[in-house]
């Protein structure tokens, strides 16, 4: 975190420090006596949830600005989907691992999509198209993996999960963050987003896409690429072409994103979006 200011006056640290010193009686061990910025249950109560969202904003937003990271690009996509050449470790039955082991290919698309992305984020310094990730396995680790193969920095922005969840071993570890809101989760997704890249997924990508699409729509958000991998899959999902014969969206909504199949061909979409120079082809340090 960032250094403190010099001050004459006394820490925070140095008063936790001193309190825990204090002699043990009734009062000093009563929950009452504890300082209100170190007491865990008084911080986790119901009644200081608005000062739990805005810390949970506040730590990633200070980390990234030291950093240096002025923008983003963000990738979405299934946790279940293997790495070429991987079981399905999440199929429930024959049919899902047939189906997640051939989906394998998103995993790679999603790994050289970051590559690309990263080429052009060493050229601003990384300060420019960081990957983001949600930090977790599949479409995410290939992100974070894509980054890692350029030695790029990338982001991953973990929430705590009912089942057991870490972060996959390419997020930059001083760029890997845990929530406990999905609110808050969301906005770091997409306040510095330059582009959103989504992936084969099940809920969660379905959530992340169409919040994404709801604030362009709305104007609560310039618009951005936002680009749809895997045209077979996404076309056999979902039909926003029906919403729009409907009348429940305008004729024109569905232009909000671009259906793509290869890493080039998204990253080109970005690339024209924002008149950037072809950077070549990647120099990949991964094994």
């Amino acid at each position: 975190m960032a250094r403190r200011h010099p001050t004459s006056l006394r820490t925070s640290v140095e008063d936790i420090a001193v309190s825990r010193k204090a002699p043990q009686t009734p009062q000093t061990q009563s929950a009452a006596y504890r300082l209100a910025f170190a007491d865990d249950e008084f911080l986790t109560s119901e009644d200081t949830r608005g000062i739990r969202f805005q810390l949970e904003y506040l730590k990633p937003e200070f980390r990234l600005r030291e950093h240096g990271i002025d923008s983003t690009v963000v990738l979405f996509g299934g946790a279940r989907i293997p790495e070429p050449g991987k079981p399905a470790w999440a199929a429930k039955n024959e049919t899902q691992k047939r189906n997640l082991e051939a989906a394998s290919r998103y995993y790679a698309e999603a790994r050289r999509f970051a590559q690309l992305a990263s080429r052009t984020s060493e050229a601003t310094g990384f300060r420019e198209f960081v990957v983001a990730t949600g930090g977790g396995p599949g479409v995410m680790e290939a992100g974070n993996r894509g980054a890692a193969d350029m030695g790029a920095p990338s982001i991953g922005l973990n929430i705590v999960l009912p089942h057991e969840q870490a972060p996959n071993l390419y997020v930059t570890p001083d760029l890997s963050f845990n929530f406990h809101y999905f609110a808050t989760r969301k906005i770091h997704f997409l306040l510095r987003a330059k582009a959103v890249a989504v992936f084969p997924g099940g809920f969660g990508t379905l959530d992340e896409f169409f919040e994404t699409l709801t604030l362009i729509q709305t104007g609560r958000m310039d618009p951005i690429p936002v680009l749809l991998f895997g045209a077979e899959f996404w076309t056999k999902v979902i039909n926003l072409e029906a919403l729009a014969e409907a009348g429940t969206i305008a004729p024109t909504d569905p232009e909000l994103f671009a259906l793509v199949d290869t890493a080039e061909e998204g990253w080109d979409v970005v690339r024209q979006h924002y008149n950037l120079p072809e950077m070549g082809e990647p120099n990949w340090r991964g094994g």
